[in-house]
């Protein structure tokens, strides 16, 4: 069976991945499977860039073809940020996902709601040779103020898909997959992965 390698140490991120592409007939690798301890620089100056340097060397250090995304989440009323650097978004050192979300709705309570936002991801699938493949998924809705929700990680709790009224944290994982930002990014992989795996 083809193996793929899920280049991330975010828990969270392998979660979804694994569930994202457990249809495909595929051998999927977690860094902790194969005693991988890698830990890559995001400096990149836009997504694209850092989920290709990601996929690319997991791809190098592994051997495997390599996954990975970056993703982010950008609050109109905040000119796009935290974006890039939601992941590292609060200042303060070793900061939980709570931290940052408290201070992602300490920077807005000034801020007329509604507080219109999307979240954005890019995927990048990376080969042992140094081949890359690109794909894109966002979708839309509003940060809250209060936090919803047990079933994800980041800031899924506070975001509400406002046609759905529930917020991303709330969504069954079928549900949440089939229309989340990184659900749609993978979605578009697909027919990468089959072409580069030969699936």
């Amino acid at each position: 069976m083809n193996k793929l390698l899920i280049a991330t140490n975010n828990k969270g991120k392998v979660i979804e991945l694994q569930e994202l592409l457990k249809d495909l007939h595929l051998q999927l690798l977690t860094p902790f499977d194969i005693n991988l301890n890698l830990e890559v620089i995001e400096d990149g100056k836009n997504y694209q860039e850092n989920a290709g340097k990601k996929a690319h060397e997991f791809a190098q250090a592994s051997g495997y073809i390599s996954i990975a995304d970056d993703s982010g989440l950008e609050v109109d009323a905040l000119n796009g940020a935290p974006g890039l650097y939601s992941a590292r978004y609060s200042p303060k050192p070793n900061a939980t996902d709570k931290d940052r979300r408290m201070y992602l709705l300490e920077n807005l309570k000034d801020k007329p709601r509604a507080w219109t936002a999307h979240f954005h991801a890019t995927i990048a699938i990376a080969t042992p040779k140094g081949d890359i493949e690109f794909a894109e998924g966002n979708c839309y809705g509003e940060i809250i103020p209060e936090e919803r929700g047990t079933n994800g990680f980041g800031y899924d709790p506070i975001f509400l898909f406002s046609e759905l009224g529930k917020t991303m944290a709330e969504l069954e994982s079928e549900h949440k997959n089939r229309i989340s930002h990184r659900g749609l990014a993978v979605a578009n992989t697909i027919p990468v992965l089959k072409k580069m795996l030969l699936l």
